[in-house]
């Protein structure tokens, strides 16, 4: 069941998506077992010491993007591994964790395992599309790149469903913030029961948060052999690996963080400063725009976010057609810019986007928006979706109606671009309904005893997750800092910096760490 109200159902804010997070205690929620003291030869030996028997990875495609990407590698070993659905429970009910693995192309020093964010992020996608950008790479030479679908995702079972592919179509929505619409209380109890109904029940949304994953990815390590664990997260990756180093810092050899939350700060504050981000990229892309000929947002970069909400505010009531049938909605259109600020080399599909709007078409951002949220040519979507909303409700701080309310008000502030100018009637939590109380707080991972030195890298320009956050990551892990100078979101596994690829591969390889003033440009 989708949650349907008169303007509700719209695109979920697929661009904030990357980092809409929470941060985490030191404490483990109460009756988890905690598998950072305990044996492995107790309650979890089973999984721990569990063998995995790779194979073809033909069957754990969810898209024809991920079928063909997984066909034109015939390198690509994949497996499910068995972990307890609720480690407070190891001998009830299952899930299985999806993972991918490259193997090393020279003389093997362990796995690194690697997590591209969200939450929801495809792991298994991430690594072997990854394996082919980095196939040169010193890095590909020495390790297992190891591709994991966290619980919840993607080919991992159960996986979170909420929506039909025909519901993703028209634009679901999991959040009202940064969006326009109105919910009732009716409608945030239907989103869950949704969810609860796709994904198995609410237990299965009851155990999908950032811990439960965490401990995942341990038992992923011992699997495979490794008696310490290499890593590289990014963006929400570097929350996840954060809170791993906060459970398991005994068990860590080396971390790179791409791409940084900030530990200290909760929800509000946290998207405060994301959307504060996006209005940034938003007006250098308006200042570039302007520097041009027939730029969509005017001449005048101050008036941009005013001439843009003049050009997608229609849309509201009068969606645009495109050539596939289906209409681009004002959400659509609104979170299809944003995905396309993570990196400036998508500026200008966003100015022609905005050009189509003008012209009465929506092609160009509602591509966008699709190749963000993973729909493949014949109409399938990943989950990422879903997943992000079930995660993020185990791991956000909830919030009454008049608070969320607040915050909308406040993000409208911060990012005027995207204030549609309806106001903030009707904003409500998506996660007020849901079954269990969030399970992460913060600060989290902060003076983190036992901890080896670790590999922080942020972007001056980072529009979703601001450069301040990785000097406060990297400050509270104890560990070194890489900054890069440029406009995008996360850089270390698209191979694109030689210089980047450089200080990674010392770090992963020789636990080299690089200078405090060490410096790349993109």
């Amino acid at each position: 069941m989708a949650v349907r109200s008169s303007r509700a159902r719209r695109r979920l804010a697929a661009t904030g998506l990357p980092l809409l997070l929470a941060v985490v205690s030191c404490a483990a929620p109460s009756g988890a077992v905690d598998t950072a003291t305990e044996s492995p030869a107790t309650a979890l030996a089973r999984f721990y010491d569990q063998p995995l028997p790779f194979g073809p990875c033909g069957e754990y495609a969810t898209t024809t993007t991920e079928e063909q990407v997984y066909a034109a590698n015939p390198q690509l070993e994949c497996v499910r591994m068995q972990v307890p659905l609720d480690y407070a429970d190891p001998d009830g009910p299952s899930a299985q964790i999806a993972v991918l693995r490259v193997p090393a192309r020279g003389e093997r020093l362990g796995s690194l395992l690697i997590n591209p964010g969200g939450p929801g992020g495809a792991g298994l996608l991430q690594a072997a599309i990854s394996a082919k950008l980095l196939a040169q790479s010193p890095v590909t030479k020495r390790f297992d790149l190891i591709g994991f679908d966290p619980r919840g995702v993607g080919a991992s079972t159960p996986a979170i469903s909420c929506f039909t592919d025909a519901e993703m179509d028209d634009g679901p929505m999991t959040t009202l913030i940064g969006q326009e619409g109105q919910w009732t209380e009716e409608d945030t109890r239907g989103l869950v029961t949704a969810c609860a109904a796709g994904s198995g029940g609410e237990q299965v949304l009851a155990t999908v948060g950032t811990r439960d994953a965490a401990r995942d990815m341990d038992v992923l390590r011992a699997a495979l052999g490794d008696e310490q664990l290499s890593y590289l997260g990014q963006s929400y990756g570097t929350r996840l690996g954060a809170v791993y180093a906060e459970m398991f810092p005994q068990n860590v050899r080396a971390m790179v963080l791409d791409g940084a939350v900030n530990p200290k700060l909760g929800t509000v504050e946290r998207r405060l400063t994301q959307y504060a981000g996006f209005q940034r990229s938003f007006e250098q892309l308006a200042t570039a725009c302007a520097a041009g000929p027939a730029c969509p947002l005017g001449g005048d970069p101050g008036r941009a976010a005013e001439v843009f909400q003049g050009i997608v505010r229609p849309l509201i009531d009068a969606p645009v057609p495109t050539a596939s049938g289906r209409r681009l909605t004002y959400n659509q259109a609104t979170g299809a810019v944003i995905a396309g600020l993570y990196t400036a080399a998508q500026w200008p599909d966003i100015l022609r986007g905005i050009t189509e709007v003008q012209q009465g078409r929506g092609d160009t951002l509602l591509a966008l928006g699709d190749a963000f949220g993973g729909r493949d040519a014949t109409g399938r979507w990943t989950n990422y979706a879903e997943a992000n909303y079930a995660i993020n409700c185990l791991d956000e701080q909830r919030r009454t109606p008049e608070q969320e309310t607040e915050l909308r008000r406040q993000l409208f502030e911060a990012a005027p671009f995207l204030d549609s100018g309806t106001g903030v009637a009707g904003t409500r939590d998506g996660c007020e309904f849901w079954p269990v109380e969030p399970t992460l707080d913060y600060p989290y991972a902060d003076a983190v005893e036992g901890l080896p030195p670790t590999l922080t890298i942020s972007i001056t320009g980072d529009p979703s997750t601001p450069f301040e956050a990785g000097t406060s990551l990297a400050r509270s892990l104890g560990g070194s800092m890489l900054t890069v100078e440029g406009e995008q979101h996360t850089v270390a596994l698209s191979g694109t910096s030689p210089c980047v690829n450089d200080v990674v591969a010392a770090y992963l390889i020789d636990l080299q760490t690089p200078a405090p003033d060490a410096r790349c440009r993109l």
